[in-house]
């Protein structure tokens, strides 16, 4: 008796598996066989970054080169569209698929900047979280850090700035001051000379940070706090006007 209890059980969960077989294969046959009847866009932006809008993702879509609107969903090359959407420095990836209504479902995704390059002769650009270097947009100022000086033009000749060890290292250096509450409120901008060293201007004392260039980042803010907690109560607040953190196991302060 058992033993036809088990062979019974055995069979209604091959009759479940198969009839389950069934329905994600039709699914997928009418899904890839559906006439696209709308375009819906999802912008995944968690962080409220208004570079683009739906309706500037719909006009990348529609300009695509493609018959969308009418088109059987699998006639659409749809990796070739996702392709031309991160072309666009705003977007950071791109996903396209149907759904079963017939809905061709676009989701984008945007980059995240974390500090602007400034510059007097030339339009401004952002450093997105992942090294890239994006145009600003008319829409929107994102809040971040400021970088100016005559490197800045290399920066934008890389592109990337991953595609180098100094822009990795200035990379570095960006992603830890905005890591942290005290520095990023206290790091209003950077200048990089064209050896790439780096000045700060902080938001609150007066000094000008001369930080050398983005090595040993830890050892050389770790100085600088210092300097703020036990040299400056102590002499004043404005009794100086340069501080030296290059130089290791010392602060140079006139």
């Amino acid at each position: 008796m058992k033993w036809k209890l088990n062979i019974r059980t055995e069979i209604k969960v091959v009759v479940a598996l198969f009839g389950l077989s069934f329905l994600i294969a039709f699914g997928e046959r009418k899904q890839g066989g559906s006439v696209c009847k709308d375009i819906v866009i999802e912008l995944d932006n968690l962080n409220e970054n208004h570079f683009l809008d739906e309706a500037d993702v719909m006009r990348l879509v529609e300009n695509s080169g493609q018959a969308i609107k009418g088109t059987g969903i699998d006639r659409i090359n749809l990796k070739e569209i996702e392709s031309k959407l991160r072309y666009d420095k705003h977007i950071l990836d791109a996903q396209l698929f149907g759904d079963l209504k017939g809905n061709l479902i676009v989701n984008v995704e945007l980059r995240r900047p974390i500090a602007r390059i400034v510059q007097s002769d030339a339009p401004d650009a952002y450093i997105a979280e992942d090294g890239v270097i994006m145009p600003v947009s008319e829409k929107y100022t994102s809040r971040v850090m400021l970088l100016s000086g005559p490197y800045v033009k290399k920066l934008l000749e890389m592109g990337d700035l991953k595609s180098t060890d100094e822009g990795t290292q200035l990379l570095e250096l960006i992603e830890y001051i905005n890591a942290d509450k005290f520095w990023k409120a206290q790091v209003a901008q950077m200048d990089i000379g064209g050896e790439g060293k780096i000045s700060i201007f902080p938001q609150v004392t007066g000094q000008k940070v001369e930080f050398g260039k983005p090595e040993n980042i830890e050892a050389k803010l770790r100085k600088l706090m210092i300097f703020y907690k036990e040299i400056l109560p102590q002499r004043g607040w404005t009794k100086y006007e340069r501080v030296n953190l290059e130089y290791e196991g010392q602060v140079i302060a006139e």
